[in-house]
């Protein structure tokens, strides 16, 4: 049952090595801070926690896999200062993937939208179901996929992320996120991703504990900066997001 908590839900199991992590929120699962924040420090409890070897994220029901920042905490945005610190708690989560010591592996089992394509090019091994299609869609909406640039463009490359952020109001089908790299592979039923998953999931836990860490420090080399870029990028959308444009797009959204 899909989540109704105004500020989302957060549940963490952990199974023979495996953690698997579900969020979840009530409009389609996007993003308010407080469960961005929550899920940062889940990351960073299950990177210390020497019983977890993988982990697995994946959200709540059957719809959207994430529909990225919480509409209503935008427009509830009142100055700078406010806006970069909610777009921070993206640039805080992507870090604290990228610097957990676990290999994640997600879960994508529907369309995935601005900051949930982030969410998913930072897990290092992705699968989804072929309904799993995705679009940046923040200049429609009058700011950028600043913050998430840096993991999207690491993932599928430059192009086809400028592919994505020109083409604002166009899905990307995911055989196309699958043939640009974001999706290892992809499934026509959750039933066949959930087999995938739990089968792959397995087998990576099964190996050597210490390679799993080192290669996983191997992947994200060269992404050090990510610690300060982030951030910047945060301040740059803080800053548009209390444009005129934006507020004016963001009310014909909520419509």
């Amino acid at each position: 049952m899909p989540s109704e908590n105004p500020t989302g839900s957060l549940v963490t199991t952990i199974d023979n090595k495996i953690a698997t992590v579900i969020f979840g929120h009530p409009s389609s699962n996007s993003f308010p801070r407080e469960l961005l924040d929550r899920l940062t420090t889940e990351f960073n409890n299950l990177s210390a926690n020497p019983t977890v070897s993988v982990i697995v994220i994946q959200s709540e029901g059957s719809g959207a896999f994430c529909a990225g920042a919480s509409f209503d905490e935008l427009l509830a945005v009142s100055n700078e200062s406010e806006g970069t610190e909610f777009f921070s708690g993206f640039a805080h989560l992507i870090n604290a993937m990228r610097l957990c010591s676990k290999l994640i592996v997600g879960r994508i089992h529907g369309k995935a939208v601005g900051g949930g394509v982030g969410i998913a090019s930072a897990c290092d091994y992705t699968l989804a179901t072929k309904n799993a299609s995705i679009k940046l869609s923040e200049l429609a909406i009058g700011i950028g996929p600043f913050v998430i640039e840096p993991v999207v463009s690491k993932k599928i490359g430059k192009t086809a992320m400028a592919e994505m952020t020109l083409a604002a109001h166009e899905w990307k089908t995911a055989d196309w996120a699958a043939a640009k790299g974001l999706y290892a592979n992809t499934f026509e039923t959750v039933e066949e991703l959930d087999a995938a998953i739990a089968d792959f999931s397995a087998k990576l836990s099964s190996y050597n504990p210490e390679a799993l860490m080192e290669m996983k420090k191997v992947l994200w080399e060269g992404t050090q900066h990510w610690d300060t870029l982030l951030l910047e990028r945060a301040a740059i959308s803080g800053k548009l997001v209390l444009s005129d444009f934006t507020r004016k797009a963001l009310s014909q959204f909520k419509k």
